[in-house]
């Protein structure tokens, strides 16, 4: 059903945790307009952030479909799908795909927590 290695998905929630713990990171709720590519604009201030880099670089590695995959588990852990929806998140998400899925990611504050959740949902989890 998880197309994607449960423990790749723990490694980015391990990141996206310590990335978002940082006081000195701060992304905006909403774009101020809609055409506005907030989440780039936020982000690009912390390029220099070994731990962005590294969540950054682990899912640049992925493959389109895990990416997109991933994006899918974070929308279920999020409650935007229920767990009988997985399909169709996935299908949506392939369906919306950018090269910008580690951007897209990590300007969520609580990715993390999303990602942990969806992964939950699914009969996963990050504890040993």
């Amino acid at each position: 059903m998880l197309e994607l290695n449960p423990e790749t998905v723990c490694f980015l929630v391990s990141k996206a945790k310590e990335f978002h713990a940082k006081e000195e990171v701060v992304i905006p709720d909403e774009p101020l307009s809609p055409s506005e590519d907030w989440a780039r604009q936020a982000l690009a201030d912390h390029d220099d952030d070994l731990t962005y880099q590294e969540f950054k670089a682990a899912v640049d590695d992925l493959e389109p479909d895990q990416q997109t995959t991933l994006v899918a588990l974070m929308w279920l852990g999020r409650g935007d799908y229920d767990e009988d929806q997985w399909e169709a998140a996935c299908a949506d998400a392939t369906s919306s795909w950018t090269p910008q899925t580690a951007e897209y990611l990590m300007a969520r504050p609580l990715v993390a927590d999303y990602l942990t959740e969806g992964l939950a949902l699914l009969g996963y989890s990050c504890e040993e």
